[in-house]
């Protein structure tokens, strides 16, 4: 036999029971519910609630929320619902009233009700009889929120279409270009050195078809002896993001090509493209020039070639190694005064003066390099306007550890006039006239000492001052000492 149930278990029971029995019969539950505790829960049971009579006329109106109440359904009151609601929704609106005598399960429908404000506001609405009079009630809930989020999910979902067709269309025509390159291309992956994809040229040029290409690893594609050049190739870009064309022999002729080498990403994949070419024909280049091309190259001052609006073109490994960027396709396209210059007045002055004269001699500035370390540095530049493409030279030579010939002190000034014209750009102009005014004052005060032959009393006559400012002024410029020696082996007459 089943074991009874212990005491507790049973006044559980019981209660629940009593609740179902409540549940079942709500006049005893609601029944005894004055006014204000009716509309409290009309208002409580929806976001909005509609009494009607039986004619379909709205004779209250409950918000179960500020914002249903802001709408001012309130205005509802003695218009027939249907007539409140958009054109759209009266079908739905009078369904709802039709089968609101019905004691079957109700529906929910959607209808947009007018708002006071303007707009349409959409609801869900239940309607209920209630009442021997035939009252009606009709339930709404707000949908604003779900609508909104409808609207954001669909907005999501035309956006990721318009993304997926955009990155179709790229493929595409990535698959055209790939499909019928001239050159031979191959995809490697970086972790096994196995070749990912391969162009119809890359398989005719190695007799094999492009197709069988794929998968294989470099060694079986290449051969050993291309392979093992082109391992040497991948380290160099691995290594330093560039490395120089190697020269291979591929193919069933052992033709002797070029394999350059590119590194990227595809996601979080690690790849470089081999693109196989053959050897451009160098004509109408001397020996010599190339030979000048080489060591510009390889030349200890930097170099770099830009157009005529300042756009580097190309530049050498010391340039790159100047301004602390690994490869040369990171700099190729940047404005020059990126790096050079204490500010965009000097690489202006700079510019200003080829345009001009065609040439710039030691053109002394500071250059940045992308991490923020700073070098003094003096560019002597020449424009080629004829080239092809026009063009401008720069050679750049760090003179951060030059060690002066001769230590000047602090404060000495410029000795010439020439030296001062030469800060222009680079000094402020107030700075540029003090330095030429303490400049002529300190020539005047020399010559005057020269022509009066050291003597203090009859230099300051001179140059009409007292013998009390002509020793400050001495004193400020260095010269009093020289001036007091000679002035006590010769004093003044009289």
């Amino acid at each position: 036999m089943p074991k009874p149930l212990p005491e507790v278990a049973k006044t559980d029971v019981h209660t629940r029971t009593q609740r179902v029995k409540l549940v079942e019969s709500p006049g005893g539950l609601l029944g005894g519910l004055d006014a204000a505790a009716t509309a409290a829960l009309l208002s409580a049971a929806a976001d909005l609630t509609l009494v009607l009579d039986a004619d379909g006329v709205v004779t209250d109106v409950y918000s179960g929320s500020e914002e249903i109440a802001r709408e001012g359904f309130r205005r509802l009151v003695g218009q027939p619902w249907v007539e409140t609601v958009a054109p759209d929704s009266r079908p739905k609106v009078e369904a709802l009233l039709h089968e609101a005598a019905d004691p079957a399960p109700h529906k929910w429908r959607h209808v947009n009700q007018t708002s006071a404000r303007g707009g349409d506001i959409p609801v869900l609405f239940s309607a209920a009889k209630a009442g021997p009079e035939g009252r009606i009630v009709a339930f709404g809930r707000d949908l604003r929120d779900t609508v909104s989020l409808q609207q954001r999910l669909v907005d999501a979902q035309q956006s990721l279409e318009r993304d997926y067709w955009r990155l179709r269309n790229v493929e595409t025509r990535y698959r055209m270009l790939f499909q019928m390159s001239s050159e031979a291309i191959l995809i490697v992956d970086a972790a096994t050195e196995r070749v990912v994809e391969a162009n119809p040229a890359a398989g005719e040029l190695l007799g094999e078809q492009n197709k069988r290409l794929v998968g294989r690893s470099l060694g079986e594609a290449l051969g050993s002896s291309g392979a093992q050049a082109v391992q040497t190739l991948i380290a160099g870009v691995r290594a330093s993001g560039r490395a120089e064309d190697v020269a291979v022999r591929l193919g069933p002729e052992r033709r002797e090509l070029l394999v350059s080498s590119f590194y990227f990403r595809q996601g979080n994949d690690a790849l470089y493209l081999l693109r196989i070419s053959t050897p451009r024909a160098e004509g109408g280049v001397s020996p010599g020039s190339k030979a000048v091309l080489r060591a510009l190259e390889h030349a200890i001052d930097a170099f770099v070639v830009t157009d005529l609006e300042g756009r580097v073109i190309g530049a050498n490994r010391a340039f790159l190694d100047l301004v602390q960027v690994p490869a040369e396709a990171q700099v190729r396209g940047e404005p020059l005064d990126r790096w050079v210059g204490r500010s965009r007045v000097d690489f202006s002055v700079l510019m200003a003066n080829l345009r001009q004269h065609g040439n710039i001699r030691l053109f002394a500035t500071t250059l940045a390099s992308e991490l923020g370390a700073a070098a003094e540095v003096e560019i002597s530049g020449v424009s080629i306007p004829v080239a092809d493409p026009p063009c401008m030279g720069f050679n750049i030579r760090n003179v951060g550890r030059r060690v002066a010939a001769e230590p000047e002190p602090a404060g000495d000034l410029p000795i010439s006039v020439g030296q001062l014209t030469e800060l222009v750009g680079r000094v402020p102009l107030k700075d540029l006239v003090r330095d030429a005014t303490d400049l002529v004052e300190k020539l005047c005060i020399e010559a005057a000492l020269q022509l009066t032959q050291n003597n203090r009393a009859s230099a300051a006559e001179v140059l009409g001052l007292s013998r009390q400012s002509l020793y400050v002024k001495l004193r400020r410029y260095g010269l009093i000492d020289a001036a007091v020696e000679t002035e006590e082996s010769n004093p003044a007459p009289g």
